[in-house]
């Protein structure tokens, strides 16, 4: 089945070609697009897309307030952040507000296609520098619920950079075991997004940061 994905930009010529290299990809299919924050909330609820690849700049709703709501109100929708600046102040929002990573523009197309399949299976798509940079802006949880063993350890695994898949083959667990496993840890922690969970799990020194994998964005 393929991964269905929702175009947010506020420029035509910019969705025609995101639209026309992803179209070249047999497991990633776009079913539908938005000029604006508020168009997107309104197409993530009636599309359910499983990856939205979100601007940051654009008119009426920016893609941060935008990426906010639709991580609070379509959970299993993955945001990525897709920008052309490369802002401390847009990054660490985008993340706050629950983006699963974020890319830039001039991001090659086999790069941006990885990382939409990465999103799509629960990978957090973070370097250590970005993670670095990350752990000084983004504020821990404060009084977390106390996570049980088995959570404990999905977030291990989450924060290595693994997908849902892999998780599971580790654990010998059913996938849909760990969507609820992680959606319990996002819940405990007050956290929009997977990657604010491990992040917490630096943190915490449940993993360290250069554990990351390199190929990720």
């Amino acid at each position: 089945m393929s991964i269905q994905i929702l175009l947010v930009d506020d420029h035509t010529v910019v969705r025609q070609g995101l639209r026309m290299f992803l179209s070249l990809d047999a497991e990633l299919e776009v079913i539908g697009e938005a000029a604006d924050g508020l168009e997107a909330i309104e197409q993530a609820h009636r599309l359910q897309p499983d990856v939205v690849l979100m601007d940051l700049l654009m008119p009426r709703m920016d893609g941060i307030a935008a990426t906010a709501v639709i991580r609070r109100e379509l959970p299993d929708t993955e945001v990525i952040a897709l920008t052309s600046v490369l802002e401390d102040e847009k990054v660490i929002g985008a993340i706050r507000a629950g983006a699963i990573g974020y890319l830039l523009k001039d991001t090659q197309a086999d790069e941006l296609c990885r990382a939409i399949k990465a999103a799509a299976a629960g990978q957090v798509q973070l370097s250590p520098q970005a993670a670095a940079r990350l752990m000084r802006e983004v504020r821990a949880p404060e009084s977390p619920e106390p996570l049980t063993d088995r959570e404990t350890e999905v977030l291990r695994l989450l924060a290595q950079g693994m997908s849902n898949k892999e998780i599971a083959q580790t654990l010998t667990i059913g996938e849909k075991t760990v969507k609820t496993h992680v959606s319990n840890i996002l819940s405990k922690l007050n956290v929009p997004s997977r990657t604010q969970a491990a992040l917490y799990a630096v943190r915490i020194g449940l993993v360290n940061m250069d554990i990351a994998n390199p190929n990720h964005v």
